[in-house]
């Protein structure tokens, strides 16, 4: 990572380091760039293009649309339909309910597969931490790598949490998640008990992506609520 920040004060990548980092080539991030997928870098001293955390998680649904199976004119039409100013935040929760349409992802990888996808080398102590995740699972000489959940597993590994903390989180939100959507399957159950398949399976289709949506922001609100409160006591 360069040591140039943004006005914000944000480091910023260089476009090699942007490329490793969402696992594609530099060719491909200039494309991107060319079809107006990716916003124009920050131009900083001797010419040289800056990119930020938007334009990574920018990436990174792009990479998501495309393996649901849409071409590059149905990428470009879907992000013409965003804000032009969207954080890399709020990228990774229109990302998040894209993933959420797809069924789970598991691939068998090498090590050396497993650190190309990752973007970034990989010590025994990042694997571990993945693995406290659920992201991977040593199988052999390889590695079961759920893709799904590998690029903010590699996120997590620059958050200063010990692996305990990372796991015990793992485990709060895996009991809670399980136990929102059994609830809302019941409630859910009951709407359309008197409905013929077809139309449930209709339902379910519109309802999936929109309850994940929902349960991302509600989660968001609440969650910043708890931490403004824990900082006023």
């Amino acid at each position: 990572m360069t040591t140039d920040t943004t006005a914000a004060g944000e480091p910023t990548l260089t476009i090699d380091e942007l490329a490793a980092r969402a696992g594609v080539t530099v060719r491909t991030v200039r494309f991107y760039g060319t079809k107006g997928l990716l916003p124009p870098p920050v131009i900083g001293a001797r010419r040289v293009g800056h990119y930020g955390r938007e334009h990574l998680a920018r990436l990174a649904l792009i990479e998501e649309l495309q393996q649901q199976g849409m071409t590059l004119a149905a990428i470009e039409r879907y992000l013409q339909q965003l804000p032009p100013d969207l954080s890399a935040h709020d990228l990774a929760i229109h990302r998040a309910v894209v993933t959420s349409w797809a069924p789970d992802t598991v691939e068998t990888l090498s090590r050396e597969e497993l650190r190309r996808r990752a973007g970034r080398e990989l010590d025994d102590g990042d694997v571990a931490r993945l693995a406290a995740m659920g992201v991977v699972r040593a199988d052999g000489g390889s590695y079961r790598v759920d893709l799904g959940l590998l690029r903010l597993g590699v996120q997590l590994l620059d958050v200063p949490l010990s692996q305990e903390a990372i796991l015990a989180s793992r485990n709060v939100l895996v009991e809670h998640s399980r136990a929102a959507a059994r609830e809302l399957a019941e409630l859910f159950r009951g709407e359309v008990s008197e409905r013929d398949a077809q139309d449930v399976r209709s339902l379910s289709a519109h309802m999936h992506p929109l309850v994940v949506q929902a349960l991302l922001t509600t989660f968001q609100r609440s969650l910043r609520e708890e931490l403004r409160e824990s900082l006023t006591q």
